[in-house]
């Protein structure tokens, strides 16, 4: 009997041996390392909390698919150990629970919809309840109001982030008909991709989307220059055929940001901006942290932007969350003499990890504690006198 069991240990233990070797080898085809930032340069401090006041404008950030994993990744690769982006100098944080309606695991269009309509849809949903009921947006609500609003994303500008503030489909793949739904929400400035959506030679309906905007007040933009030299109050930036390429003539982020910023401060009445870094969250999806760092340091001279701005203006809160986390990047271990971070992607699709939440300036302090996605549409929508979300057209 004793021969019995001994036998059967080792061949328990023979066999858990060759499973971490297995589980070792997937866990290196996951596995990158980047180099980690030696800069000894100033580090620059939080921002003050700003006494309560007004709100003229809000800019929300959208970093897609960034958990705190992909801010400290950034972190350690752009400004070292010691440093902060900055994103990081907001002096507010939050927690943020993404679950959908339908699942646990939400997505962006999901996620977004919970921003701009403040309720639970389902993964796929633009604009619209579980039952496809459209729901009234921050952005529409803010134009009723007389305000100014803009999106501008890094992805096509139709895409889920982006179509969930104007636009209400039942499914987020119907490009085409957000691209329309674009045109009646009233918003002053679009900047981001998605040429193939707008125009004629590109739709499978023929329809010249780009002569629509253009006959509507709409200046079109096809490059850096020509958004840097924009002068109108209306703008139609498309950039790219679908999402951003980084290619030579492509505006970065910031530059989008800063030109919806001059754009909608012309209202004195005030304005609400919604910025995505979309391709934080594709870098995610492709497991490529070469890629994140690109994404997220393009991403916080846009925060950069907004921050400046607010700073300067003092009547804007600015609002920073994700919609979800993206990839399950973990910061596994330290390689050679702290120089190097090894990084694992667990996933290639989406998380149910709690995202941050960060803000700064009037109301900043609203946006503490755990909160539900919802929250933060319903608390936007408040704190600008919009009304009281959840709203549906019936």
């Amino acid at each position: 009997m004793n021969k019995f069991y001994t036998l059967l240990l080792i061949s328990f233990l023979t066999f858990g041996c060759q499973q971490n070797e297995v589980d070792n080898t997937d866990n290196a085809d996951n596995t990158e390392v980047i180099s980690v930032n030696d800069s000894q340069s100033e580090v620059p401090e939080i921002l003050p909390l700003v006494e309560s006041t007004t709100i003229k404008n809000v800019i929300l950030l959208i970093g897609d698919g960034t958990g705190l994993a992909q801010i400290t990744a950034g972190q350690y690769a752009l400004v070292g150990p010691d440093g902060l982006l900055h994103m990081q100098t907001m002096p507010v944080t939050g927690i943020v629970k993404t679950h959908s309606s339908d699942n646990l695991i939400t997505d962006s269009a999901s996620g977004a919809t919970a921003y701009s309509c403040g309720l639970k849809t389902y993964n796929g949903a633009i604009g619209v309840n579980p039952n496809q009921i459209p729901c009234k947006t921050i952005l529409e609500l803010a134009e009723e109001k007389g305000l100014s609003t803009g999106l501008v994303s890094t992805s096509s500008i139709t895409h889920a982030t982006p179509a969930s503030f104007a636009a209400h489909q039942p499914e987020r793949s119907m490009q085409m008909q957000i691209a329309e739904d674009f045109l009646d929400s009233g918003s002053e400035v679009f900047l981001g991709g998605g040429v193939k959506w707008f125009a004629e030679d590109q739709r499978s309906d023929s329809l010249d989307l780009i002569a629509q905007f253009e006959e509507a007040g709409y200046q079109i933009l096809m490059d850096q220059d020509e958004l840097q030299n924009a002068t109108s109050d209306r703008l139609l930036g498309l950039f790219a055929e679908d999402g951003m390429e980084r290619n030579e003539g492509e505006p970065s982020l910031a530059m989008m940001t800063q030109k919806a910023l001059d754009v909608l401060n012309q209202n004195e009445d005030g304005f609400f901006l919604m910025v995505e870094g979309s391709q934080i969250d594709w870098a995610g999806h492709d497991n490529n942290s070469e890629y994140l760092l690109r994404e997220v340091e393009d991403f916080d001279a846009a925060v950069n932007a907004a921050l400046d701005f607010a700073q300067n203006d003092g009547e804007t809160l600015v609002v920073l969350t994700a919609d979800h986390e993206t990839g399950g990047m973990t910061l596994q271990q330290q390689v050679a003499e702290g120089d190097s971070l090894e990084i694992y992607w667990t996933t290639g699709y989406h998380t149910g990890t709690p995202i941050p939440l960060m803000a700064y300036g009037p109301g900043a302090l609203e946006f503490m504690g755990w909160r539900d996605n919802t929250y933060i549409g319903k608390k936007i929508s408040e704190l600008l006198e919009l009304g009281e979300l959840p709203i549906l057209v019936e």
